[in-house]
């Protein structure tokens, strides 16, 4: 069994709008990313869609598996200080809608904690090339608030 890593990291924090509704995290290219040995984080994407500017564009949050196989998915997550009531991620399969449509998984509602809001989640879902998989953060604060770190991994085990 071979296993393919993709594992991306942001720390220029990203403005996460007031509005309750899911936002993708989008992650750099090039020199400033962690670890795609694989080519899973492309800025020309499988599509033909080509990614010019990875901090306003959606689909730099795009991990696109390379093969079929068993994903494990991880992530970490620090949101500023703020006033929530609650705090939400989760990940998704394809979910800018470019090939079979949007598909959640493991959303976690999560109610803040006393200082820095920092959480950790890990999932295990099957993947497949042509399906980009995402994940996506929101708040229920009445204001925008910056998500001033993130990490978003998968590890493709495939036979």
């Amino acid at each position: 069994m071979a296993v393919r890593i993709c594992s991306l990291i942001v720390d220029v924090p990203q403005l996460v709008p007031a509005d309750g509704r899911y936002h993708m995290v989008r992650f750099p290219y090039g020199r400033e990313e962690s670890h795609d040995p694989d080519n899973m984080h492309p800025a020309r994407q499988p599509d033909g869609y080509t990614v010019s500017k990875w901090r306003s564009d959606d689909r730099s949050g795009l991990i696109w598996p390379s093969a079929d196989g068993w994903g494990a998915l991880t992530a970490m997550i620090q949101w500023e200080k703020g006033r929530y009531g609650e705090l939400r991620d989760r990940f998704v399969r394809d979910p800018l809608n470019l090939s079979t449509g949007a598909d959640s998984t493991a959303t976690d509602h999560r109610p803040p904690s006393p200082g820095m809001q920092c959480f950790t989640k890990h999932h295990e879902i099957f993947v497949h090339p042509g399906v980009p998989l995402a994940l996506m953060v929101g708040h229920d604060d009445r204001t925008a608030r910056r998500l001033v770190f993130a990490e978003f991994k998968l590890a493709l085990h495939t036979t």
